[in-house]
């Protein structure tokens, strides 16, 4: 496989910039009034360059996925402002954003209802064709069944039903139908979560060689951290609706500045039952506030082990402490606590010496190796139970 695109300077192509989503809270009744509000996103800005692939990750129910629906505008934001490629679309009404949709799309999370059961899959694909008023050289039917060998699906099974397929194959539907108009952004919005391991790999492999022929730029959002690290040049990290943590994939895994993101990285499993056993958990006190009554002063603080009285009143800002590295925090972990990574080999997405790739970039089978059981541990490996602060 070629090695992925690193951050493109220029114009990103998608800027985010304080980007809030609130839903009402409504009381019970005849006559029902807002009482409240839930705030899903609470103030999130980033960007997201060609060819770059930004993870969004953190809990479930800390706005990943409401954050990826609201820069489509699938959910209309509450406040904020979205670029695509230097154009504002926040304000765009449904029949201007008809050509902003050729340029952005989604591959959602359940393969299973992402698909519509009474339609065949060369309908499913074929239908951002139609709704744009598309016409391939050769026509839609040709191109559909180009799009499907593509994605590593049988062109002759034009004309059968979701139903009729295994959940892999679902997803390599989505996946056909959001690339069908060539689009510069595609928020995948936990495209392996429902796949088997090894489904998930090859899903993965599928993605970077998409992005690698057609530039495009992807939004992440998963939940799994050893995925994010296998796919994404950065690793943005959420919680309660707000940007805890925002750095590239090497110094987010190697040197997490933010407390929560610690807490994270200590709960993947190291792939070596031995220093598994010895590592302890950051267990993390009290349950997610709700989002529609979030902590004062930094969202985190009721559960922080860093925690001290200023955090409960005053917001931390999202700075940058180390080039390229921004936290929200008010007691970051600057100093450096670990030798080596816990995840598992390195995604080799970074040249050698002379040019040469390694790792995934190797060839398009490597990822399965990687997310599955080799990892060359044997029984002389060291045990690198992970920073201190971790055990």
């Amino acid at each position: 496989m070629s090695q992925s695109v690193e951050p493109a300077a220029g114009e990103p192509a998608l800027r985010v910039s304080d980007l809030r989503t609130y839903f009402p809270v409504r009381s019970k009744g005849l006559f029902p009034k807002t009482i409240g509000q839930v705030k899903a996103v609470d103030g999130v800005s980033f960007e997201v360059y060609p060819g770059e692939t930004l993870g969004l990750v953190g809990e479930s129910g800390c706005g990943k996925s409401t954050t990826g629906r609201s820069v489509l505008r699938l959910i209309e934001p509450t406040s904020g402002r979205i670029e695509f490629e230097g154009v504002d679309v926040t304000g765009l009404s449904s029949k201007e954003m008809v050509p902003v949709r050729r340029k952005a799309a989604m591959i959602f999370q359940d393969p299973y209802n992402a698909l519509n059961p009474r339609h065949t899959v060369g309908a499913i694909i074929s239908a951002p064709f139609a709704v744009q008023g598309v016409k391939p050289p050769g026509g839609v039917k040709a191109a559909v069944q180009e799009l499907m060998e593509r994605v590593g699906l049988n062109p002759e099974h034009y004309n059968r039903y979701p139903a009729e397929f295994s959940g892999g194959q679902r997803q390599r539907i989505g996946i056909a139908r959001a690339v069908a108009l060539r689009p510069k952004f595609i928020v995948c919005d936990e495209p392996v979560s429902a796949l088997d391991v090894s489904i998930q790999a090859q899903v993965i492999n599928l993605l970077r060689d998409l992005q690698d022929e057609f530039g495009i730029a992807y939004l992440f959002v998963a939940h799994d951290l050893a995925v994010v690290r296998q796919i994404s040049n950065r690793v943005a990290v959420m919680y309660l609706g707000q940007v805890m943590e925002l750095a590239t994939r090497e110094d987010l895994y190697a040197r997490p500045l933010h407390p929560y993101t610690h807490a994270l990285l200590s709960a993947i499993p190291v792939p070596d039952p031995r220093a598994q056993k010895q590592r302890e958990h950051i267990m993390l006190s009290g349950d997610l506030p709700s989002p529609a009554a979030p902590p004062t002063g930094c969202v985190f603080h009721t559960r922080c082990f860093q925690a001290q009285d200023i955090c409960a009143v005053e917001k931390p800002a999202l700075v940058e402490p180390t080039t390229g590295h921004q936290v929200a925090c008010h007691f970051p972990i600057l100093e450096f606590l670990g030798t080596k990574g816990i995840l598992g080999p390195d995604p080799g997405l970074t040249p050698q010496a002379g040019g040469s790739l390694t790792g995934a970039a190797a060839g398009s089978n490597d990822l399965i190796r990687e997310i599955g059981t080799d990892y060359g541990v044997g029984p002389d490996t060291p045990i690198d139970p992970g920073p201190s602060i971790w055990r």
